[in-house]
């Protein structure tokens, strides 16, 4: 089948994408500003023999994803701000006993139900420090559908590559907003299936012992292997231990199968990078606005640059260092009070860092932009 073209939603876009990836279980609940999520896949995944449930709220639907995704199903769930704040506790399951899974938060204002329908950038700090304890997490991001459809692919990948949630940090303005997408045919972008475990049947079998790449090999269960499944610290059978020794090897294991391989998952864009001396870091729906701006200054011969990030977490800190080195001012454009930019102050001189943002449930526009950038500038620092 050709590539096919669409004019659609963000939300929509990814249920074709998760799809595309391979997905054949979603339970969630509805919620603004996701609810198309779970309203279109309602439609299309049984279309394709997959399983959907509506659940009772969001607490079961992380919890029913993470035993389909040990069954060996690739796996989704889609929320909002309050209803993410409700699965902290089996995303923090999930990381600890390595159940590849993926969730989509597309945002709202907050905090508690905050402002339904208003577009936020709110819940960047809570993706990565959500749930309690010592973790690393892969969180994405996208500014346009195409981007959307692209990245929802790559989370499924990276979920089943490194045996670990992955959230997709999407918006209400992108997740609401409708424009064209081409759906690639079958083929063209690459997919990273279940790695299943080549031990045979009545042959002991250790859950939990890495290959020399890393990797984890699966068994799906209730098949041929009983092992254990435990939120506890474990060891390499998956029962629970306190041995210092192995939770020491189990914690580090947990964060550095993730944060050692920045390089490797971390994703961006770059426009005009090369001559700028202002640099834009935005991501989301706020890159769109960033990006017209840069463009319309670049035309009147103001050296602008954007850095649009695509992975927030873990965090590309030697990226923005290597890109923005020799900019005289990087500016963080974001709709929140400046989760991205404490990172990104930790990256560089925090001196030459600023901040352009709206937390008042109303998209950022490239007229705001504007209006901050002439008094940074003016500032003359």
């Amino acid at each position: 089948m050709p590539d096919l073209v669409k004019f659609i939603q963000g939300n929509q876009v990814v249920v074709e994408a998760a799809l595309y990836a391979g997905l054949d279980f979603y339970a969630g609940y509805p919620i603004t500003p996701s609810t198309e999520i779970t309203e279109h896949m309602a439609t299309r995944l049984p279309q394709i023999g997959g399983k959907f449930l509506q659940m009772e709220d969001e607490i079961s639907s992380i919890c029913a994803i993470i035993g389909a995704s040990l069954t060996g199903h690739k796996v989704l769930t889609a929320t909002s701000g309050p209803g993410y704040s409700l699965m902290q506790e089996g995303l923090g399951y999930a990381i600890m006993a390595e159940i590849p899974c993926v969730i989509v938060n597309v945002q709202r204002g907050g905090p508690s139900t905050g402002l339904p329908t208003g577009p936020s950038q709110g819940d960047v700090s809570q993706a990565r420090h959500g749930t309690h304890g010592d973790h690393a997490i892969i969180v994405m991001t996208a500014s346009n559908h195409q981007d959307i459809f692209e990245i929802t692919v790559e989370a499924f990948n990276l979920a089943e590559t490194y045996r670990t949630p992955v959230i997709l940090l999407f918006d209400e303005v992108v997740g609401h907003m409708r424009e064209k997408i081409i759906l690639p045919e079958k083929g063209k972008l690459p997919l990273v299936e279940r790695l299943r475990t080549s031990v045979k049947k009545g042959v002991d079998y250790h859950p939990y012992l890495p290959r020399e790449d890393g990797r984890l090999p699966m068994s799906d269960f209730g098949s041929e292997h009983r092992y254990n499944v435990t939120g506890l610290a474990h060891d390499m059978w998956g029962f629970p231990t306190s041995n210092p020794g192995v939770v020491h090897g189990l914690m580090h294991h947990l964060v550095d199968k993730i944060n050692n391989r920045v390089y490797t998952i971390e994703k961006h864009k770059e426009y005009y990078l090369e001559d700028a001396r202002t640099i834009l870091i935005s991501y989301g729906a706020s890159a769109r606005s960033a990006l017209h701006v840069v463009e319309s200054r670049r035309r009147r011969g103001e050296r602008l640059g954007l850095l649009e990030l695509q992975t927030l977490w873990p965090f590309p800190f030697g990226m923005i260092r290597e890109k923005c080195e020799n900019a005289r001012y990087v500016v963080v454009v974001e709709m929140n009070m400046g989760q991205i930019l404490e990172p990104v102050k930790m990256s560089l001189p925090p001196d030459k860092v600023f901040l352009i943002n709206r937390v008042d449930g109303v998209f950022i526009t490239p007229t705001d932009i504007r209006n901050m950038l002439r008094i940074i500038h003016g500032k003359g620092v």
